[in-house]
């Protein structure tokens, strides 16, 4: 395929989901991504599969693979000068140096933009953050469940008034929404830096991308000075919402435009009497109206199961959708057309699906590999970056590299 990112070097030290994910990304389109980790622990989330937290498949770390397919692992101690000084060798030779690592470490380590910009004036510098880089709480650390789903108020949105407590998030949700802000933010770094040779600093933060996530509420609850997610709504359109089937499964439908599909819904559902009722005869009467017809629906949906469903609205024009569990979504058949899911080898034998990022170029896909095992490629970038074997062997004794 086409590779979007073919020649670009991306330096991480960083750790978890939020930045990594976002560099995997462009590992996806043909970047070299070298991910530094501690030679000893290595990437913290690589304990959280040993610890029980995350799920394996066979010797398989699952969360490990999905964010950092295609790197190139590199065990270095930052902590220790010689270990830092590789790192600044490494700079010299990158383009891009992505890292979520807390300000205070960040100055610690001496990889703060000032220090990096002297190796390499022209770099695209990003700092991932869990509440921006301005402001009393600029160097406070999180996670996505607190800076993104809690902070951000999605978590709050989500949850309704009569619940026992909030609505819980998914695995990493925040992170992937604000790993595509990081390769977006590379992007056009990258872009600019190619027309103009200048290099630059991109922030990304997880409260901010949970803002932008929930934009719409966020401008209507500005405008109209209270929380949109609780306001009361009424059933302005019938044709919009979702309806239970007799076995317990859920249909959603979404006309907007319900003048236009109403003669056609009526038909699919066995109703092309309502066409002719007064009280439904167009928007404005089945919104005045609503009640009773969101009623009539909801019985109509309760009489059939939902592969009764399937068949019934699969000519049917107006969008809608049956909600499916994940199970489902990932053998849709507009899953597996599209490559949305795709199968790597794992060295250990054993096949991994893993989700592809959300863009294709020119109808190619990108091909994923394997994430890297701690520190498997410590030797061969050393060597590449001009090293020999008694060198690494005096880095591997001091305990600067894995």
């Amino acid at each position: 395929m086409t590779a979007m990112f073919e020649g670009v070097k991306v330096l991480e030290v960083a750790q978890w989901t939020f930045v990594p994910a976002g560099a995997g990304v462009l590992s996806d389109f043909g970047a070299e991504v070298i991910k530094v980790e501690d030679p000893v622990t290595g990437d913290a989330q690589r304990g959280l599969a040993a610890a029980g937290v995350t799920p394996m498949k066979g010797a398989v770390n699952l969360v490990m693979e999905q964010t950092n397919r295609g790197k190139r692992s590199l065990g270095l101690d930052l902590r220790k000068p010689e270990g830092r000084e590789l790192l600044y060798r490494l700079v010299a030779q990158s383009d891009v140096f992505v890292t979520n690592f807390l300000p205070d470490a960040r100055r610690k380590l001496g990889i703060e933009p000032a220090e990096l910009f002297r190796i390499k004036p022209d770099l695209v510098y990003v700092r991932g953050h869990a509440y921006g880089n301005e402001g009393s709480d600029s160097e406070v650390g999180g996670y996505d469940a607190t800076a993104y789903w809690g902070r951000g108020g999605i978590g709050h949105a989500l949850t309704t008034a009569d619940a026992a407590e909030p609505v819980g998030q998914r695995p990493a949700f925040g992170d992937k929404a604000g790993a595509m802000n990081v390769a977006f933010g590379v992007a056009a770094a990258l872009f600019r830096r190619e027309r103009t040779g200048l290099g630059a600093i991109v922030d990304v933060s997880l409260l901010g991308s949970a803002l932008w996530q929930v934009s719409s509420d966020i401008v209507y609850s500005l405008g109209l000075g209270t929380d949109f997610s609780k306001v009361p709504r009424t059933i302005s359109n019938p044709l919009t919402g979702s309806y239970r089937t007799k076995d317990g499964r859920w249909v959603m439908l979404t006309m907007l435009e319900s003048d236009r599909w109403w003669p056609d819904f009526c038909e699919h559902i066995g109703r092309t009497h309502l066409v002719e009722d007064e009280r439904y005869a167009d928007a404005a009467a089945r919104s005045r109206n609503g009640d009773s017809l969101v009623a009539e629906i909801r019985s109509v949906f309760a009489s059939a199961t939902l592969d009764e469903w399937r068949s019934r609205l699969a000519t049917l024009a107006g969008p809608w959708s049956v909600f499916q569990d994940l199970l489902e979504a990932a053998n849709d058949p507009q899953t597996i057309a599209n490559g949305y899911v795709t199968k790597i080898d794992h060295s250990s034998g054993v096949t991994v699906d893993l989700v592809a990022a959300p863009v294709q170029f020119d109808g190619d896909r990108p091909a994923l590999s394997p994430a890297p095992e701690h520190g498997a490629d410590t030797e061969q970038i050393l060597l590449d970056l001009g090293e020999d074997w008694d060198a690494l062997l005096r880095y591997k004794d001091a305990g600067v590299i894995n």
